[in-house]
């Protein structure tokens, strides 16, 4: 099979690999489309780790299945988690199923940016998702980043009424806009340095946009009845962009750090200044739960979440590469999706 073999964010190659044999438990899955993720272009995530066939945002259709699987058939729709909790760790009970050992263990075979996938049979047990009708292939992609977003807004205690800042209006920060409004935000504001995506931003549901070299906390008071954001949200991982949040956060807020930064970055924090008498909360998130899918996809399919209209760029297995430049160059895209069958 044909699969775009990653060695760098310059260097994607088209290349072949032995389809995957699956064994008992498990499903093979001929992927339809795969969308280039923010953190596939994080070199310094994996680069030791190289050559890799990334791809996690994944939709296809099964075209085998192992002994034993019975949930399952040949044919079926699906969309799947490459990473998958135990569901039975201290981590998972106390609801922290992104920390689980067995999650950061879990993966496909080999990756979303190829022709087929395996699903082990873990994933399979319990990260599978049939997808309704309603739901094309290229929307199932956002599956898993939706579920990203919906666990970083619970665990930032996202409330009905709340303020709400996202610094940085890149694919991870306009889902953050349309999730926020659907669940009831009383003022949505976004910022990046890119006109094109503030426009986006605006599109989706923003009520505000800013240009983040502006003065922040002045222009929010301005747009928000002279009060900072109840809840600020960091799709970005400059350190400016993370000043500007500890800066733009009410009493009482929160700030949600949802992007990393490079390795080996600190952040001085003056706890009397920030923290004490002010109540605020500094918080992080990473990944979604078998749930938290679960919920993404029905958002989808009722339509209170439309992805649809954030891909920009459809490209075929061949131009990952192009993909992967656009996206990382952070310009005038948004999502790029990889359709592996062209």
């Amino acid at each position: 099979m044909r699969v775009a073999m990653w060695y760098n964010n310059q260097d994607v190659r088209l290349e072949e690999m032995p389809t995957p044999q699956i064994g008992p438990g498990e499903i093979l899955v001929r992927v339809l489309a795969s969308g280039i993720c923010g953190s596939d272009v994080m070199e310094w995530y994996r680069l030791d780790r190289a050559p890799l066939v990334l791809g996690h945002e994944i939709a296809g259709e099964i075209v085998k299945v192992g002994d034993g699987v019975e949930l399952y058939k040949e044919g079926e729709r699906v969309s799947a988690a490459h990473h998958v909790p135990c569901n039975t760790c201290h981590y998972c009970l106390s609801g922290h199923h992104t920390v689980c050992d067995t999650l950061r263990r879990t993966n496909f075979d080999p990756g979303g940016f190829a022709e087929y996938i395996r699903l082990p049979a873990i994933n399979v047990d319990r990260g599978v998702f049939l997808l309704p009708d309603e739901v094309s292939y290229e929307e199932a992609t956002f599956i898993e980043p939706l579920a990203c977003i919906l666990r970083g807004q619970r665990l930032a205690r996202m409330s009905l009424g709340n303020s709400v800042l996202v610094i940085g209006s890149g694919i991870a920060g306009l889902l953050h806009v349309q999730l926020a409004c659907t669940l009831g935000a009383g003022r949505v504001i976004a910022t990046d340095i890119n006109e094109y995506r503030l426009e986006a931003a605006q599109r989706f549901g923003a009520d505000d946009t800013i240009h983040a070299e502006e003065d922040l906390p002045a222009r929010l008071r301005q747009v928000n009845n002279g009060r900072l954001a109840d809840l600020v949200i960091v799709c970005t991982g400059a350190i400016s962009a993370i000043t500007q949040a500890l800066q733009s956060v009410e009493r009482g807020g929160t700030v949600l750090l949802f992007a990393p930064t490079d390795p080996g970055v600190a952040i001085p924090i003056s706890i009397n200044e920030l923290f004490w008498r002010n109540d605020i909360t500094l918080t992080t998130s990473y990944g979604g739960s078998p749930a938290d899918y679960m919920a993404a996809l029905e958002l989808i399919r009722v339509h209170h979440i439309c992805p649809g209209e954030m891909i920009t760029h459809r490209l075929s297995l061949a131009e990952t590469g192009l993909g992967f430049q656009l996206v990382a160059s952070a310009q005038n895209s948004i999502k790029v999706i990889i359709e592996p069958q062209r």
